[in-house]
């Protein structure tokens, strides 16, 4: 936990900061004027890792393609990560994780130092003997950005993990012993990962290549890896699963290898392991690029200025130490994934499972695209230009190769996990927001992926709807698909198709054919005068039912692309208003079946998971904006803390922490494309948002307190701006936007 001083240090930062301003505010504010604070001392990276946040805890740098750390013994959905806060065990550190998701994957190439002669197995619980995993004690574990060490109780050994974006540098301190070594267990993977088939050689004494080959979640993965040791190896072992094997190179299917030497007491061995999703070559030469010497302490060095460089790009002030703890956590948290997904020359394996190169962009991977086009992404279109671009690239590249734009891609696997094709608002709002892309071949995408014939678009086609007898979740899907068209036909006006815009637009609109004004709530539609019977509208039935992750309080409310359509349709302002109040205090019962995703509960809007994200903002369109308010004051105070236990659900690959952050500074999307963000109530005293155009905003929020929440006036340069909306176009320019707050709720 963060202390007063280090509050203050950071406040003393901005003192000095502000005083070097000086350009015309038109202009906006040059971002090479801006010292760097000392932003990743505030970085928790233990929030998430309770409950059932499923954070990924150990060392990367931002947006890297090595997520370097440990992974318990235990198993389960609240390991979807490899660890959690709860566990004290320990049977590796694997070099690639998920963070925040809720399905389990990767772990790849994970290795362990021991002592002495043990099993390779990885052992059962409670039963030590059984295998090799060891104990620690979280009083012996230090987590940071860009590191992460920790004491293997039963070996002696101080383990020490950085990474930078292809590689992972270990440093081990073993005791006195001759029996010291390293495992490398290509068997073990996270959650659903099964190794199909593996692959282990030692090059000489101190270099090891090899690959993993597994399915899961993603059903075709392949990474390999290259390894140099500081010590030479005085024996080396291989393993086919448990059983010992001869000779210094093995393939199979659950490969393990033991690599032993001699150490003196406090010994430091390091190991440096470059991957690639390309070939051992590409892993050595990633190696080799990016840990060319064997100094760790400056490797750590490099990894923590490199997330200090990224946390810089948004400094804030705030009241207390630990709201700077929760935001510079929840901004780190954004930048985890997506994670790079090419090597250092240019290669990457595509959707298609072909091999290309190209230098022009970083190929990304891990896109958890039904979460994050919330909130997540369109952060990054503030703060995180340049990478947004590759993203787009990223994206349109997968569609060239696998016909369709991703849904939920998984290092080069499309799992088409999640209803919708949630590709289409990023890659609108991308372009509207001036993302540079190749716009014909968006264009081309976006209606590609509108125009199939699978998961009910055929009957969206046909029928405007998706009968709820013939597809699962169809009521998530219909909305889903409504507000991604409507997005398209925004595409299609700026690029002066008018049939397509048209005819989108009506799409747009499809949201209507599920809403039934008898019962006041979408659900799940037979036919044109029929609905699904039996109905109730807080029942959600996981994956068999007609809502994901929730139910027809929740889906009720995701027309963001049309709010003043859905304030019609529930019978105008003070019906809409009843209702919307009416979310946050009714009580019923879910049933046995409901999802475990639906968290964070005040009444039946739901913090935990991302489908309400956007509903405290609907305030902002019937002219009660106090109710926003102090809706979100609350979230950001109770429902995020900092603890373990410290988010309401599933991170969910940075959504969960943008919507803390967007709400912080005040403001958040509603609208999913074009860059209209409704104002909330910030809690930040000062922002400094450095923009990769080259532009400042420089955010000022006077007479903050818990008292003073609702928005009084809002200036831009000086002049009077709207207290209901804040316009991405003018967040580009830069400039000096002031927000006077107070008690009043007018």
């Amino acid at each position: 936990m963060m202390n007063t001083k280090k509050w203050m240090h950071i406040a003393m930062v901005f003192s000095m900061t502000y005083a070097v301003f000086g350009c015309d505010k038109e202009e906006g504010y040059k971002p090479e004027t801006i010292a760097e604070a000392n932003l990743v001392q505030f970085v928790n990276p233990y929030i998430g890792s309770g409950g059932h946040g499923h954070v990924f805890v150990g060392a990367n740098v931002p947006f890297g393609g090595v997520q370097l750390g440990p992974v318990n013994l235990t198993e389960g959905w609240d390991w979807c990560s490899g660890y959690h806060y709860s566990d004290s065990t320990i049977i590796g550190f694997a070099h690639t994780h998920l963070s925040g998701t809720g399905i389990g994957d990767l772990g790849d190439v994970l290795v362990m130092p021991i002592v002495g002669d043990v099993k390779v197995a990885k052992g059962k619980p409670a039963q030590p003997e059984t295998g090799y995993f060891s104990y620690f004690d979280h009083e012996n574990e230090t987590a940071e950005a860009g590191y992460y060490g920790v004491k293997l109780d039963r070996y002696d050994v101080f383990a020490e993990l950085t990474a930078t974006e292809r590689a992972g540098f270990h440093q081990y301190t073993f005791p006195e012993s001759k029996e010291s070594k390293l495992l490398f267990n290509l068997k073990q993977g996270i959650g659903w990962d099964v190794p199909t088939k593996t692959h282990i050689e030692l090059v000489n004494d101190t270099t090891l290549t090899g690959y993993r080959f597994s399915k899961g979640w993603a059903k075709d993965q392949k990474i390999y890896f290259a390894a140099k040791l500081s010590k030479p190896v005085v024996s080396f072992e291989v393993f086919d699963e448990n059983q010992p094997k001869e000779g210094k190179s093995l393939t199979g299917r659950q490969v393990k290898a033991l690599l032993g030497f001699t150490t003196s007491a406090d010994e430091k061995v390091l190991l440096k392991v470059g991957i690639s999703p390309v070939s051992v070559d590409n892993a050595l030469e990633n190696l080799n690029q990016e840990i060319s010497n064997w100094d760790f302490d400056k490797a750590v060095a490099e990894a923590k200025a490199k997330w200090n460089h990224e946390l810089n790009k948004i400094q804030v002030e705030m009241d207390e130490g630990v709201e700077m703890t929760k935001f510079y956590t929840a901004l780190y948290h954004t930048m985890i994934a997506p994670s790079v997904f090419n090597d250092i020359n240019g290669d990457y394996a595509g959707a298609d499972g072909k091999v290309r190169n190209d230098t022009s962009f970083t190929n990304l991977t891990t896109f958890s695209l039904w979460d994050i086009y919330r909130g997540c992404s369109p952060l990054y279109t503030i703060f995180q230009q340049d990478r947004m671009g590759d993203i787009v690239q990223s994206m349109l590249k997968i569609y060239e190769q696998q016909g369709k734009l991703p849904v939920w891609h998984l290092v080069g696997n499309e799992t088409n996990t999640m209803p919708g094709y949630s590709a289409v608002p990023i890659v609108v709002d991308a372009y509207l927001k001036g993302i540079p892309m190749d716009e014909e071949l968006a264009y081309e995408a976006v209606k590609a992926s509108a125009m199939r014939d699978d998961l009910g678009l055929d009957k969206v086609k046909e029928l405007g709807y998706i009968p709820a007898d013939g597809e699962v979740e169809s009521v998530s899907k219909g909305l889903e698909y409504a507000l991604s068209d409507w997005c398209i036909a925004q595409m299609a006006k700026e690029l002066g198709r008018q049939d397509d815009y048209e005819y989108y637009a009506k799409r747009g609109q499809n949201y209507r054919n599920y809403f039934d004004p008898k019962v006041g709530f979408m659900r799940g539609r037979i036919g044109k005068h029929e609905w699904r019977e039996p109905f109730s509208p807080f029942t959600s039935i996981h994956m068999k039912g007609d809502f994901t992750e929730g139910n027809a309080w929740q889906y009720t409310w995701l027309v963001p692309q049309d709010v003043n359509g859905l304030i019609d349709l529930l019978g105008g302002k003070e019906a809409f208003v009843s209702k919307l109040d009416s979310l946050f205090i009714v009580d019923g019962d879910m049933g046995d079946e409901a999802s475990n995703d639906i968290t964070g509960l005040i009444g039946q809007y739901a913090q935990g998971n991302e489908p309400s994200h956007h509903v405290t903002y609907m305030y902002g369109y019937v002219d009660q904006s106090y109710k926003t308010a102090e809706k979100v004051r609350h979230i950001l105070k109770d429902l995020y803390a900092n603890a373990p236990d410290g988010l309401s659900g599933n991170e969910d690959v940075g959504q969960m922490s943008a919507w803390l952050v967007l709400s912080s500074l005040g403001f958040y999307p509603v609208e999913p494309a074009g860059g209209k963000y409704v104002w909330g109530s910030p809690t930040v005293n000062n922002a400094v948002i450095r923009m990769d155009n080259g532009k400042t905003l420089q955010l000022t929020v006077n007479n903050n307190s818990s008292n003073n929440i609702y928005i009084q006036k809002v200036t831009f340069n000086g002049q009077p701006y709207s207290k209901q909306f804040l316009m991405h176009k003018d967040i580009l320019k830069g400039g000096e936007l002031v927000v006077e707050m107070g008690d009043s709720k007018k």
